[in-house]
Order: structure tokens, then sequence, then C-alpha cells
């Protein structure tokens, strides 16, 4: 077990490396030339190429990967082109605000889904699954984006339950900022519910389908012993991976609703660095959501193989 969890380990070292690889080279793809961008159209020679120099730009892509690669390694995320201010104080505050936007969905969400699949797979068949699976459906299919405003115009345009924009600001008081993030909240919840309900769903009853479930019942045990002291241990790892997955994209997959709803956070942040075209704020954010992925997935993967006995006790 300790072997197959550092290689696992080192299977998500390999995978950053390649996700900083991707993001260096994506960033050098991008149209246009940055010292221009900065200095405007009427930028003289000389002045473009002094400043190109200043910000290392004339030096090989080989040379500014590895002293970028180094710098993220040591914590150092660079200049911002735009504002000249270290891109770390910029970042962290609004990694921050997606990371309790996750967590806000996540501690409503988690729970929900897995009671959903539990109850849909014990009472499959019926009308009640029916018609959960059909909505489960419907909310997978339908874009994140659609969904937000689709929720803007009933519960704010149309009620004015909730307000439309998602502003929030420090110090802000915890029942004030709950009101500001709920509909963005509700936005990811209807997509993240739906995926872990379905996969703990068929977990679930890909268990309850076993000999030993059956021996259970003919023992008199009721249905809520077996679900839970039986069915639900057993499926457990592929539930630990659907609520990882989910989980990563609460954090790597908000841009869209961030952008919706305005919201201050690490999507967000990371559009208006692509428009700017600031390349050192969208080379830190594109790495911060691709190590927040691959340490989340990597966590799922060592917490599957700790939950299945075959793994634990190798014969």
């Amino acid at each position: 077990m300790a072997l197959l969890i550092l290689k696992r380990l080192a299977l998500g070292v390999f995978t950053l490396w390649l996700v900083s690889v991707l993001v260096f080279g994506g960033t050098q793809l991008l149209p246009g030339d940055v010292a221009s961008a900065i200095l405007g159209q009427n930028a003289t020679p000389a002045s473009l190429a002094a400043l190109r120099q200043h910000l290392g730009l004339d030096q090989p892509a080989l040379a500014r990967y590895l002293s970028w690669l180094a710098g993220f390694s040591h914590g150092d995320l660079g200049m911002s082109l735009a504002t000249r201010q270290p891109v770390a104080d910029l970042l962290w505050p609004r990694f921050w605000n997606t990371m309790a936007l996750a967590a806000y969905t996540a501690v409503v969400g988690v729970p929900l889904a897995i009671g959903l699949g539990i109850l849909t797979a014990v009472r499959r068949g019926g009308m009640f699954d029916r018609a959960v699976n059909v909505a489960a459906l419907a909310m997978v299919a339908l874009p994140e984006y659609f969904l937000g405003l689709l929720l803007i115009l009933i519960v704010s345009v149309q009620y004015g339950w909730l307000p439309s924009l998602a502003d929030t600001y420090p110090g802000m008081g915890l029942g004030a900022w709950l009101q500001a993030t709920t509909l963005p909240m509700l936005t990811l919840l209807l997509v993240t519910v739906a995926q872990i309900m379905r996969m703990t769903r068929t977990a679930v009853l890909s268990v309850m389908d076993q000999a030993y479930v059956e021996t259970a019942y003919l023992k008199g045990l009721k249905t809520g012993r077996v679900v839970l002291r039986h069915a639900v241990p057993n499926a457990a790892a592929p539930i630990v991976n659907v609520v990882a997955f989910n989980i990563a994209y609460l954090i790597t997959g908000v841009v869209l609703v961030e952008a919706v709803f305005n919201y201050n956070g690490l999507g967000r942040f990371m559009v208006d660095a692509v428009s700017k075209r600031d390349l050192p704020m969208v080379q830190a954010a594109a790495m911060v959501f691709g190590a927040a992925y691959v340490i989340l997935n990597m966590t799922a993967d060592v917490a599957a193989i700790a939950l299945n006995p075959r793994l634990r006790y190798p014969r």
C-alpha cells in the first residue's frame, strides 16, 4: 500500500510539471506583444526594446521557463506587468474567495448528493428515482453560465429574493456574505449534486446486487442497516473519487460562474489578466488551478487505496 501511495505521489508531481510546461507554453502562444500592450500603440521601437529587455522577454524561452519555474517552486509568483505589484499579493485574496465559495457549495452539496444517491438506489425504479434522475440529467446537460443566468432571472429579477451580483469585500459579515454568494453557490450546486448523486447511486446499486447483501436481507436485517453498514462502506472508493473530482471542479471550473455573478475570485482574476495580457498573473493563476486539481485528485487516489481492503491487506 505504501508503494502504491508513493507511486501516486510521484505521478502527481510529474503531472504538475507537465501542467507547468503547458501553462508556460500556452501563454507564450497568446497573440500580441506584451511590451506593446503596456506602452500602447504610440511607443517607439527604442522604448519597446528597452521594456522587453527589462522584462526579460529578450531571453530564450527555455531560460525564461526555468527562471519562472524556479521562482514558482520557491513561492515567488513574479510581478504583475500591468500594476507592477507582486502577483502573490493580488492572487491569494482572490484564491481564498474562490476556496470559500467552493467550501460553501461542498458543505451543502456533498451530503445532499450522497443522501439522494443512496435514496434513489434504495428506491430504484420508483417515481422518486425516475424524477431525481431526469432532473440530474437536465442539470448535467445545461451549461453553468446558462443555469446562472436562469437563476438570476427567476430568483433575483422576478422575485427579488437574492442579489444578482456577488459583491463581497474584506470584513463582510457572515450573513451578508452568505446572502451575496448563495446564488453562485446554487449554480454550482445544481451541477455538482447531479454528478455526485448519479455516481453514488451507481456505486451503491453495484454493491447491493452482490450475494452478501442478499444474504443480509435473508437474515432479516432492515434495509437501512444493510445499506449503511454493508453497501455504502463497500461503495466508498468510487464515491470518494467523484466527490474529489467535483470539489476540484468547484475550485478550477468556476471561471464562467464568477464572471456571470461578478464574484471577485480567482477565475475572474484570470480572465482579467488574459484581457490585459498580464502573463505572470495568467501563469500564476493557471498553475494554482492546476496544483489544486492535481492535489485533490491525488488525495482521492490515496483515499481510494486506503478504503480498498484488497490493497490494505494484500495477500
